[in-house]
């Protein structure tokens, strides 16, 4: 489905453990898991010809209303999703981040 914009929808396949865009016969795809109250963003993976389009970011967006809507902590052990969450304080804040020992922060 696409939104009124024309931009794919993320969807949450739950039981793969992933947030998803399909668009141009491509899936980009944050995968996470659910331990404990913690959302651990694991992977985020963007196929090269979807590159530039925003989408990883969009993907690591929905993690965030996710872990907000279920009162989970966000764990980024992602370095793309940690790097995106560092430079979004705004999208960050909207939930409890823990940043555990991990560099960078």
């Amino acid at each position: 489905m696409t939104a009124a914009n024309d931009k794919p929808d993320v969807t949450d396949n739950r039981d793969k453990s992933r947030l998803e865009i399909g668009t141009d016969d491509r899936l980009a795809e944050l995968t996470y898991r659910v331990r404990a109250g913690r959302l651990v963003l694991v992977h985020t993976e963007v196929p090269e010809a979807l590159s530039g389009r925003g989408l990883g970011g969009r993907l690591v967006a929905a993690a965030v209303r996710k872990a907000a809507a279920e009162n989970l902590t966000v764990v980024p052990l992602c370095p793309y999703a940690r790097a995106w969450l560092q430079r979004h304080p705004d999208a960050a804040d909207a939930v409890t981040i823990d940043w555990g020992d991990l560099p960078g922060r």
